[in-house]
């Protein structure tokens, strides 16, 4: 019933024609409805986007040599297989963590498909692209083979899988819920895809090997075709190890490179503190919305803002004289109670957002029971309440016209005048009536006996921005502390509160900065940790990785400011995503650093950057760029804003950093080499055609 009437009084606005009247409308579902509408609009652009990058993960993953061979050369169904264990880890994380009754969230559906996409994606493309340019050595079979390149390789892909699954763990300590959540579901889904591709992935990738050598089609493996072609290396290959990486490691690319680097870091740390915090809710409402309407209506012609509610929580004595002291506002009451705090507040508007001087139920009680009005009067005979607008001789004050009866009640005489105030409506006689402005102000207990908690109702000032908002809300709630303090109601087990309808949006971007701070670093920790004991105790190494990391996230920030996109839950959300997807860009060539055998750091991140970039570049980064680009042409804001330009800057940066800057700092100030790891890979190669190779 409450639903049908919603949508009868909506479709009614919508509909009203009056050429002298506009009228500007919004419901409390209203925006929750909106953003729904805004959502599902959208589906259609997300298909595609997806579709996109699943086209070419299928269609890149193959070498094809010509176009007569391409049907063996091509790699269609393992690139679909792939894609269906990235969706099988995403799927198993929602449904272990939803049958332990934790909730899903719209960003949890919306950004973890993309997380372990990308990261599902760079391992399938390093393992796919290793093999094809690693020589079957003499006397060793097709399994064999595999499982040396899968040595070679499983380390890099478990150093990054397992740094991001631990730090997105530790950011369920986040006291964010949005961020909680997400970080519980990304930890699972990614530990998920990993253990689903070591496993399923590398025998489906076995399998199309021995598809491929006995030259039988992809999808139809049923039909074989005439063996052509030898084995050659990937142009994309050849172009990093034979032009790219020589060009970006020569001496005037590298300080170069360092010095632009610095540059950009210099500038986001200089605009960091700029960067907006909040939401604007024009955001997350579509074009065509009449809320949006009533957005602007609202900033424009009214001159008070939402209503805000002071609480008072149950255990106050209002029918003392100190207690009524330090609430009311007339004559002997403090002059730091709650009425007189609120009324200090408001003169100052500009800086505490409380636009006017509060209701007081209390004082207009006093003004209402006092014998010189004409509004607390009693039946002489029955001694039950008779309002002001009867006429009846039987009908006398409330209080004797006597020096006490001129005073305020209190004790017994307060609470038996207090529910007649409560049910009395305003009359022309009697405008002090509190059943219309306080009926649910006072809850009465114990059969009218008691009080308990009670509010008292101001106005804020005219809100528009998410600023204005967060402001205004900070300032309630600092301002109900010093009530509460003044008051010395925390030492007797209750306090004070602001409540507004808006505060449940707001009151996270309290504590943001420090939420975001705090996910931050237990992230980068998280991957110092786990780099440092995967790579052997290479302390130097994993200090690379984090410092690179840290570069990144630093000119998200950066960016954030350039492009208009504010700090909030969405946003840390992408923020802490982007720490586990940086891991991506870094880690795998910082270990392929670490264990190169060449004799200069130079050289060393040369080879690095040849074996790995490749990969990193077919893989997360092409994939991601594919789908991203299509988010732009989204019908809604918060997806042009908080998911296109924040994934395509994450996706540029992370390339940027890993492939063309991580690289030239490995030159300079890379980890030496490690004898240790010289001696167990000759003695693991000894006697081989590839010991020849490493010396």
């Amino acid at each position: 019933m409450t639903l049908f009437f919603f949508f009868r009084f909506i479709d009614f606005l919508k509909n009203y024609n009056e050429s002298n009247l506009t009228i500007a409308f919004s419901a409390e579902r209203s925006i929750e409805d909106e953003i729904n509408r805004e959502s599902n609009s959208d589906i259609n652009t997300i298909i595609i986007s997806y579709a996109i990058m699943f086209l070419y993960i299928s269609i890149s993953l193959g070498h094809v040599k010509s176009c007569w061979t391409f049907m063996v050369d091509s790699k269609i169904s393992l690139g679909v297989a792939g894609i269906v264990i990235v969706l099988s880890s995403v799927t198993c994380s929602l449904g272990i963590f939803s049958y332990a009754g934790i909730p899903l969230t719209l960003i949890v559906i919306e950004v973890i498909p993309f997380l372990v996409l990308a990261v599902g994606v760079d391992n399938i493309f390093i393992i796919v692209q290793t093999f094809r340019r690693d020589q079957r050595l003499q006397n060793e079979s097709l399994d064999q083979q595999i499982g040396r390149v899968l040595g070679d390789v499983a380390p890099s892909i478990f150093l990054s899988s397992f740094s991001e699954t631990v730090a997105f763990f530790l950011g369920s300590l986040s006291t964010m819920p949005a961020v909680r959540t997400f970080s519980i579901f990304a930890g699972m889904a990614v530990f998920i895809d990993f253990i689903l591709q070591i496993t399923c992935f590398v025998s489906l990738f076995g399998l199309d090997i021995q598809r491929q050598e006995s030259n039988r089609m992809d999808i139809v493996c049923c039909v074989k075709q005439e063996k052509v072609g030898r084995h050659s290396e990937e142009l994309l290959f050849r172009g990093f190890k034979n032009v790219y990486a020589p060009f970006l490691l020569t001496n005037w690319v590298r300080p170069t490179v360092i010095s632009v680097f610095v540059g950009l870091l210099s500038f986001s740390i200089a605009v960091l503190n700029k960067v907006e915090i909040g939401l604007n809710q024009s955001y997350s409402m579509p074009d065509d919305s009449y809320v949006l309407h009533y957005f602007e209506s609202m900033a424009e012609f009214l001159n008070a803002g939402p209503p805000v509610y002071f609480v008072i929580e149950e255990g106050h004595n209002y029918t003392s004289l100190e207690g009524q002291n330090s609430v009311c506002g007339g004559i002997g009451c403090n002059n730091d109670s709650l009425v007189q705090q609120i009324y200090t507040a408001a003169l100052l508007d500009n800086y505490t957002r409380i636009g006017f001087p509060s209701s007081s139920w209390i004082d207009d009680y006093f003004d209402w029971v006092k014998p010189q009005s004409s509004c607390c009067r009693l039946y002489n005979t029955s001694e039950t309440f008779c309002n002001a607008s009867v006429v009846n001789s039987s009908c006398v004050h409330c209080r004797p016209l006597t020096k006490e009866g001129k005073q305020r009640p209190y004790g017994e005489d307060f609470m038996t005048f207090l529910p007649m105030f409560l049910a009395d409506n305003p009359s022309p006689k009697c405008g002090k009536g509190g059943h219309a402005a306080y009926g649910s102000a006072v809850n009465l207990l114990d059969n009218n006996t008691a009080v308990g908690a009670t509010y008292f109702m101001t106005f804020h000032t005219v809100l528009k921005t998410s600023a204005d908002y967060i402001a205004a809300a900070e300032n309630a709630h600092s301002l109900a502390a010093n009530i509460t303090e003044s008051m010395g109601t925390s030492l007797k087990g209750y306090r004070v509160f602001p409540y507004s309808v808006f505060y449940v949006f707001y009151e996270q971007y309290f504590t943001i900065v420090k939420d975001t701070i705090f996910n931050i670093c237990m992230s980068l920790g998280a991957v110092f940790i786990v780099t440092t004991i995967l790579l052997g105790c290479e302390i130097w190494s994993a200090a690379i990785v984090c410092i690179t990391i840290s570069m990144i996230i630093t000119n998200m920030f950066g960016v954030m400011w350039l492009w208009n996109i504010s700090l909030n839950a969405v946003s840390l959300v992408n923020l802490v995503m982007c720490c586990g997807i940086s891991v991506e860009f870094c880690s795998h060539i910082v270990r392929a650093f670490s264990v190169s055998m060449k004799k200069t750091r130079v050289q060393r991140a040369e080879e690095a950057l040849a074996n790995m970039g490749s990969s990193v570049f077919s893989g997360i980064t092409l994939t991601k760029f594919g789908g991203i680009v299509i988010l732009a042409f989204s019908k809604s804001q918060i997806f042009q804003i908080f998911y296109f330009r924040m994934y395509l800057a994450i996706v540029l940066l992370g390339a940027a950093h890993g492939l063309v800057f991580l690289p030239v700092l490995l030159s300079y100030i890379g980890p030496p080499m490690n004898k240790g790891k010289v001696f167990a890979l000759h003695n693991h190669y000894k006697g081989t055609e590839r010991e020849r190779l490493l010396k």
